[in-house]
């Protein structure tokens, strides 16, 4: 595998692993980031993955840019030929309703009914390429274009956060009560951040998310539970 190196300014590089979004450049970035993590070099502040690159903060009074891109080579060379293990995280969301206000704008778009959404959104494991946007934010591969569907002519001011949503061929989750053009069609009372958690970001790239549909009162219970500290979401091997 080639790696590129670019300097971002005097505290961050910029590793550059293809030139094309695909699962396997995703994989290859985990599998880097597993690497560089039990490596433990001195300087390093913190590392963002990205479809095709990883940036690297330092602090350059503590490790120069020569040194770094050395260390970093090293790593490539040692590189592990097996994929770390990827894992299914089994979402609870509540279609429809005050929390999926577009959701019988997405089934009249496709002449669907609203079932009908909801089955096709909630029956396939959907690839996490990357954080961003927002705290905990996933970009997700993978939804059916039987549900694609235009944003909003003019966005929302505020979309509350765990709400679920469509955007043209993407669907995703707001981490954060925020602005926002998506298609609402439902929403988790899981949080996907909680900056108060020893992991203040619940899921990471080269994972899966599914979507497990559930009642308004499954909804506040979960909410509750997981306000109590009871609740742990499902998690398990993905099967590749």
């Amino acid at each position: 595998m080639t790696i590129t190196f670019h300097p971002l300014g005097d505290r961050a590089i910029q590793l550059v692993f293809s030139n094309k979004i695909s699962k396997q450049t995703i994989q290859k970035i985990k599998s880097y980031t597993t690497l560089l993590e039990s490596e433990s070099i001195q300087g390093l502040i913190e590392w963002i993955p990205a479809y095709t690159t990883l940036t690297i903060l330092y602090d350059p009074a503590i490790i120069q840019y020569e040194e770094l891109v050395e260390m970093l080579n090293q790593i490539k060379v040692k590189e592990a030929s097996e994929v770390p293990q990827s894992f299914i995280y089994e979402l609870p969301i509540c279609y429809g309703g005050d929390f999926g206000p577009d959701l019988s704008y997405v089934a009249s778009y496709h002449s669907l009914t609203e079932d009908e959404v909801i089955n096709i959104h909630s029956s396939r494991d959907y690839f996490i390429y990357m954080i961003g946007f927002a705290p905990g934010f996933p970009y997700l591969g993978g939804m059916s274009i039987k549900i694609s569907t235009p944003r909003l002519d003019r966005p929302r001011k505020k979309v509350a956060a765990g709400s679920a949503g469509i955007a043209g061929e993407q669907t995703g989750i707001y981490p954060l009560d925020s602005p926002g053009g998506w298609r609402i069609i439902g929403r988790t009372p899981i949080p996907l951040y909680n900056p108060n958690n020893e992991q203040p970001i619940l899921l990471s790239p080269g994972n899966y998310l599914r979507f497990k549909p559930i009642s308004l009162q499954q909804f506040y219970d979960i909410k509750k539970q997981n306000e109590n500290g009871t609740y742990e979401i499902t998690k398990y091997p993905k099967e590749e």
